[in-house]
């Protein structure tokens, strides 16, 4: 696995919004657009997103980036009561098991704070990644975004009392 002894994991820093931001555009451009049609891209990564919305959706919650030799490849954060919001890995660096160590970070603060169960709403091509990692599918469900509507999936998964 090449380069990975430099992957690093720390907590968002307010000045990791606009890189984040970024980076999730251009996930959802290359990586989601095998799922979706152009007017669900466009709508999903919308330029006209506000980078201080942006940045203000990570206060307040378990939030990391996965880093490589200083550079940004991957995000996630989660609510304090267990909803996982955003999970994007750069197109460039997806397979590498970056995604399923954020998810693993985000589970050890499930389990630090007694939250008993993680909930998502995982995309067409997230959701065989978050099956892999225990979620079940509660519910399809059809969500309007920018007045456009995207199938996506209600999935959980249970937290274990303490780490395995």
């Amino acid at each position: 696995m090449g380069g990975a002894a430099s992957l690093q994991l720390r907590p968002f820093r307010p000045q990791d919004a606009e890189t984040s931001l970024a980076l999730f555009r251009d996930c959802v451009h290359r990586v989601n657009s095998r799922d979706y049609m152009p007017d669900q891209i466009a709508a999903w990564a919308s330029r006209t997103i506000d980078l201080e919305t942006w940045r203000a959706r990570f206060e307040n919650r378990f939030a990391y980036v996965a880093t490589e030799d200083g550079c940004i490849v991957g995000f996630t954060d989660m609510t304090r009561e267990g909803h996982l919001d955003r999970l994007f890995v750069s197109a460039d660096h997806q397979g590498r098991g970056i995604a399923g160590g954020l998810v693993r970070r985000l589970l050890k603060d499930a389990i630090d704070h007694s939250i008993e169960e993680i909930t998502t709403d995982a995309s067409i091509t997230a959701k065989p990644f978050f099956e892999r990692m225990g979620f079940s599918v509660v519910r399809e469900q059809s969500v309007e975004c920018r007045g456009v509507w995207i199938t996506n999936y209600r999935m959980l998964r249970a937290v274990p009392a303490e780490a395995s």
